[in-house]
């Protein structure tokens, strides 16, 4: 893993919370954005992880990984 990640969330996704304390406990930087409220972004994560509407997506160097299950 990098030292910093960016991860594609929503407000309330349970998964997308603990995917972000697990980075925070890892000491990983991430950079959120919020898909519900950024058409852009949205577009960029279903460009990034094959048109999967799935949160978190989480985007790590090369490597995209969607849902969370824990590193």
């Amino acid at each position: 893993m990098t030292k910093s990640v960016t991860i594609y969330t929503k407000p309330g996704c349970p998964f997308c919370m603990a995917a972000k304390a697990d980075l925070r406990l890892k000491g990983v930087a991430y950079t959120e954005y919020n898909v519900k409220a950024d058409a852009q972004r949205l577009a960029e994560m279903l460009r990034l992880n094959g048109g999967q509407r799935k949160v978190p997506t989480i985007v790590d160097g090369e490597m995209v990984t969607v849902g969370f299950a824990g590193y």
